[in-house]
């Protein structure tokens, strides 16, 4: 589970998320290559705000997102700022940020891309399971293996938004097993639209944000809220489950393992 651990504040190590928009497509660059594109709450705030703003810009019509550097997509979320948790409020509070930290991409009006270099993992599965198509490396990996790493968990909704995409066998290998699922796999399951060489990557999402620019804008829009709406309806509350996952002891030592280098020991408290 390949996360950042350093202070983002350095100015010699960049971690940002860039935009930019030409002939009508948001090409979208977590740039994190330092820590295989890991997100910081800082990147997380930037992808927000530039869903927001796209979602308002009627001259997007399509929007790429890919990491930088070509060997990882997003790789996790900064470990760091866990240190500060005391409580399992506090990682009510986190998953409730994340919730709305992907919800402006999971509801743009437009169809996204997410083009996958090597890895997708914890946030990085999140924000690729958050757009409409996903196109990676024959090499790629999936999952979310909090059970081997951090022994933490995901809120209703992004488990919810998982098993819509995954189905619930492979997200309970993802959850429970702690497996990175490769891409042959997911390719063969649907999740994947299609695998390409890493050389050939940009020229299919290109090709295929045009392929999708010539379709019916709303009605590429109602679909996919619609289908937005339908995996989010009628969540069940599940605060007591994250607060007592964010508020364990094994939470506070599997957070001190991973700092210090070291394989964690759970105990089940």
């Amino acid at each position: 589970y390949f996360m950042t651990t350093e202070n983002n504040s350095t100015p010699d190590r960049i971690a940002e998320v860039r935009y930019e928009l030409r002939n009508g497509i948001a090409f979208i660059t977590f740039d994190h290559v330092a820590a295989r594109n890991a997100m910081t709450v800082g990147m997380y705030q930037s992808l927000k705000s530039i869903c927001e703003d796209l979602a308002k810009n009627s001259s997007a019509r399509a929007a790429i997102l890919r990491g930088a550097g070509g060997k990882s997509f997003v790789s996790g979320s900064d470990i760091a700022q866990f240190s500060n948790f005391t409580s399992g409020e506090d990682g009510i509070l986190y998953e409730e940020g994340i919730d709305q930290y992907l919800a402006p991409l999971a509801t743009l009006p437009i169809p996204t891309i997410a083009v996958i270099d090597g890895m997708a993992v914890g946030g990085g599965l999140a924000i690729a399971s958050c757009c409409d198509f996903r196109i990676s490396t024959p090499d790629a990996r999936f999952g979310v293996p909090i059970a081997k790493t951090l022994g933490n968990c995901l809120s209703a909704g992004n488990v919810a938004w998982l098993i819509a995409h995954l189905g619930i066998n492979i997200v309970k290998r993802m959850l429970l097993l702690a497996e990175l699922v490769t891409a042959p796999e997911l390719l063969k399951q649907g999740y994947l639209l299609a695998t390409y060489p890493a050389e050939s990557l940009e020229i299919e999402a290109n090709q295929l944000a045009e392929r999708l620019m010539k379709l019916a804008p709303i009605t590429q829009k109602s679909s996919k809220l619609t289908l937005a709406r339908i995996i989010k309806n009628n969540l069940p509350d599940c605060s007591d489950l994250i607060r007592e996952c964010y508020g364990s002891a094994d939470f506070k030592n599997g957070v001190t393992a991973f700092m210090d280098g070291k394989p964690p020991v759970w105990t089940g408290k």
